[in-house]
């Protein structure tokens, strides 16, 4: 009687997408799991909103600006997903002594990290959408998207430069050692200014709002707000086909960054083992 055949090992790409895949569940699985992470990611971020609907209202702004208010607090999901949840990913792996495994594994890293991007950015979509419900029913704002397609194309672009974004920091907060913490704080509340999160980024200096375009969100929430109110063309930055292009080209550029961080990241991690036995 001859043994059962071992099943051939995954390569190449099957590797890659099973790697990313099994990275990707337990985020997905945390979405029903952690349902007090859940109400404490709504209700917060909510109480945030309102407040600055409450000022607005109370200095007579346009109506406009409550539906800018409530569309950019369910973003700032994303954005804190991407910080704490994907750039100081690798620094807490190493904190937690799985960092080693990683490295070892043959899947490549890359492929871990698309993992828990597509299963935060899941997690992340339902948490904005119940933000994004909530803060319209309760403030009574009309989302009128007068485009269905180029909406959908701005929210993803904005999401796939978002996490490439937050997959090249990881690399980074991860050479920095213990400094990624203050990183990490650090690039919080001014990019909550620069991308205009509560506010038309047009409202700020030029120079700052250029700089701003530099981050993916800032684009990303000019255009759907350009798309989802009637006047929202007219506190928009940039016109949508250039934002759009913009994100394009942001999208692929953080994502080829990413790799050859992670990758020069990685070989010298095996080459040195500096990542995981140096004292920082």
């Amino acid at each position: 009687m001859t043994a059962p055949s071992r099943p051939p090992y995954a390569r190449g790409w099957c590797l890659f997408w099973r790697a990313a895949r099994g990275r990707a569940f337990p985020r997905l699985v945390a979405l029903t799991r952690e349902r007090d992470w859940l109400v404490m990611d709504i209700v917060l971020p909510l109480m945030s909103v309102a407040a600055y609907v409450f000022v607005y209202r109370a200095l007579g702004a346009p109506e406009a600006y409550i539906g800018f208010v409530i569309l950019g607090g369910a973003m700032t999901a994303f954005w804190l997903n991407v910080l704490w949840g994907m750039a100081t990913q690798l620094f807490w792996e190493k904190q937690s002594g799985n960092l080693p495994l990683y490295i070892m594994a043959p899947a490549p890293l890359t492929a871990l990290l698309l993992g828990m991007a597509v299963g935060g950015m899941a997690n992340t979509s339902a948490r904005a959408l119940a933000i994004l419900w909530l803060g319209g029913w309760l403030f009574g704002v009309d989302f009128q998207v007068t485009a269905w397609l180029p909406l959908l194309a701005v929210f993803l672009l904005t999401l796939s430069a978002l996490y490439g974004l937050g997959m090249l920091s990881a690399s980074l907060f991860l050479l920095s050692g213990r400094g990624a913490l203050h990183l990490s704080s650090l690039a919080q509340e001014p990019v909550y200014l620069l991308s205009g999160f509560y506010f038309p980024v047009k409202a700020l200096p030029f120079w700052a709002a250029v700089l701003g375009s530099l981050i993916p969100l800032t684009l990303g929430m000019d255009a759907m707000r350009q798309l989802s109110f009637p006047d929202g063309h007219t506190f928009g930055l940039w016109s949508v086909p250039v934002e759009i292009g913009a994100l394009a080209v942001m999208t692929v550029l953080f994502l080829v960054l990413a790799r050859w961080a992670l990758a020069v990241m990685e070989r010298r991690a095996r080459r040195d083992a500096r990542l995981t036995e140096r004292m920082d």
